[in-house]
């Protein structure tokens, strides 16, 4: 019982929220996805989708950080949820986040972990798919046991990672700019903007790995708790790693396609590394490789530690299992959530990439993203005297822009990523009925008794 009323220690400020966001937004989301989405459009044409994912991105982003000022608490969209709805049927939806996080968190963590391990292949060329699985499922096992620390030593690994993560992208962006040829950046296929169903869902498809790789810009909503004044740190960390970010990921993806033609970007696997051995030779593309590679684990390791927080916000809330709220009693962190979403994390990491990609946005989308875009527009019409230390500008504007975003996104994600979505929250809001019976939740909570009135 004692460890359960233990709290968390406040220990990370707006650098360390900052470089979380940042670090998990970058990973290895540019360094291996740039080539499906030139695959996606059939040229570099698909900056077209970088442009329309960071609209959304931007939009989503002021979503989160109304949210993320005006309802503190560890668990992120846990609580965003729960608080909007609560009117109407909060605890169905944030029972069925919980529920979709255990499916596309581990995932997005592992989806680090496996294009980590594709860098490494460069290395080690003689990796097959297999060896490359195994060694992702024990990448895991080590970043369960890295955060098996305080707060204060995770927030000094984050950094770290950034500060790599930043040399490594600064690299990049440097290479391009001295070996860029304009003729390869506007080598556009024949007919390439013919407007036609197939360019809108080549589009979308675009954006969808763009929004794959912005996605990190909340991650440090989801530790409240551990944050010195949240309410001036969210909205500050949450837009500046967009901005960032976003303006980072152009201009590097622009200055790639200006090294190589894109019909060789778009057949890679570990595109960095392959422009860099061929203007600097193998040994420079090795310790490319390296860097790459612990950018990706900046990634996996801030998601990590963020990720681990939503079993235990929603377990102390008494609305999951009640054994997660436990809080190690010497490094005060929640030791048994990091272990729940360490171990599917390792199992997710034994899927393929494109796998792991589409299941990660389609098991997310419907729920989490959608769900706030409309979640703060009845936040602000019933309850409008709460108190909000960032409003969002030029509201309902992001909200509406956000919605379609993300709609637009899911219809183009294709009938398997659908249905896999779909039917994931169907079997949740199942499993939610049976939960909420054994509790005597809604819908099935009991009339007031007549006595009680008396």
């Amino acid at each position: 019982m004692t460890e359960n009323v233990k709290k968390l220690d406040r220990k990370l400020g707006l650098l360390h929220a900052t470089a979380s966001n940042m670090s998990t937004m970058v990973g290895i989301g540019p360094f291996i996805t740039f080539p499906l989405i030139i695959s996606a459009m059939g040229g570099p044409q698909a900056m077209l989708g970088w442009l329309v994912g960071t609209i959304i991105a931007i939009s989503d982003g002021q979503v989160w950080a109304e949210l993320s000022s005006c309802l503190p608490g560890e668990g992120g969209s846990y609580i965003y949820l729960k608080e909007a709805y609560k009117k109407y049927f909060g605890k169905l939806i944030a029972f069925l986040f919980i529920w979709s996080f255990l499916l596309s968190g581990p995932l997005e963590i592992a989806s680090g972990l496996v294009g980590m391990m594709h860098y490494i292949s460069f290395i080690l060329p003689w990796l097959t798919e297999t060896h490359i699985r195994l060694l992702s499922f024990g990448a895991g096992l080590l970043t369960i046991i890295l955060h098996y620390n305080n707060i204060k030593f995770v927030g000094l690994m984050i950094i770290i990672l950034w500060i790599i993560m930043l040399a490594t992208v600064a690299f990049t962006i440097f290479v391009g700019l001295t070996h860029f040829h304009a003729s390869y950046v506007f080598d556009f296929p024949k007919g390439w903007f013919t407007f036609s169903w197939g360019f809108v869902m080549g589009l979308g498809g675009a954006t969808l790995i763009a929004m794959y790789d912005l996605l990190g810009y909340n991650n440090i909503c989801y530790v409240e708790e551990e944050v010195k004044n949240p309410g001036y740190v969210f909205p500050r960390a949450i837009i500046w790693s967009v901005i960032g970010v976003a303006a980072l990921y152009s201009l590097m993806n622009f200055l790639i396609l200006g090294v190589t033609h894109w019909r060789i970007v778009a057949g890679s696997i570990h595109i960095v590394s392959d422009i860099v051995n061929l203007y600097y030779g193998h040994t420079a593309a090795v310790i490319v490789s390296v860097f790459v590679a612990l950018t990706a684990y900046g990634s996996v390791y801030s998601l990590m530690m963020s990720y681990s927080r939503i079993p235990f916000a929603a377990a102390k809330d008494g609305f999951f299992f009640d054994w997660l709220k436990g809080i190690h009693p010497k490094k005060h962190f929640p030791h048994y959530s990091l272990l729940v979403v360490g171990s599917i994390t390792c199992l997710a990491s034994l899927f393929s990439l494109n796998f792991i990609i589409s299941a990660t946005l389609s098991s997310r989308i419907l729920i989490q993203f959608i769900g706030q875009a409309i979640g703060l527009t009845l936040l602000r019409k019933t309850q409008p005297g709460l108190y909000r230390p960032y409003k969002m500008w030029l509201y309902p504007l992001p909200s509406i822009i956000a919605f379609a975003g993300f709609a637009f996104i899911f219809i183009s994600s294709g009938m398997e990523a659908i249905s896999l979505g779909l039917i994931w929250i169907m079997v949740g809001a199942v499993f939610f009925l049976f939960w909420a019976k054994g509790n005597r939740e809604w819908p099935f909570k009991p009339a007031v008794q007549t006595e009680a009135l008396l």
